[in-house]
């Protein structure tokens, strides 16, 4: 019995990627990092802004409380106010200035990746904002800016 053998054919080509086609997909990826990056890193950045936003609006409610409760935002007696001392809020740190029977004045002053950033609220809710000089170093007499770009309105 005769078998007949097919020839073997050599490989026409090798398998692989060319130099121009990895330099393409270093191309292209090299342009999605520069971005997301930044875009990331101005998300993650806004998040941290949140800490002091919201801490200002507790401490806020709480010496309207203080205020309803003794007639001043100072501390009486032995009803401290919550003005008293500093307290952490993520990386912020708030303070209070000017606290008397009449008014105060809340501040949240970042520290480390938020530097640069102060945020105040007083009696009447009036907030201000001083925004670091990476995000274009504004100042906003009449809001809280929490966005880069974000006008003062």
């Amino acid at each position: 019995m005769l078998r007949y053998r097919l020839p073997s054919r050599p490989v026409s080509g090798t398998r692989g990627f060319t130099l121009i086609e990895l330099m393409v997909t270093v191309l292209i990826v090299g342009i999605l990092a520069a971005v997301a990056i930044p875009a990331y890193s101005d998300y993650v950045l806004r998040g941290q802004l949140v800490d002091a936003t919201n801490s200002l609006a507790v401490m806020r409610v709480r010496l309207e409380r203080h205020f309803q409760d003794n007639r001043t935002y100072a501390t009486v007696g032995s009803f401290t106010s919550p003005c008293d001392g500093s307290t952490p809020a993520g990386t912020f740190t708030l303070s209070c200035t000017g606290v008397d029977a009449t008014g105060f004045t809340a501040k949240a002053v970042g520290s480390g990746p938020t530097d640069g950033f102060t945020y105040t609220v007083n009696q009447q809710n009036t907030h201000t904002s001083k925004v670091a000089a990476k995000w274009g170093g504004a100042t906003c007499n009449s809001a809280w800016i929490t966005k880069k770009g974000q006008a003062c309105s």
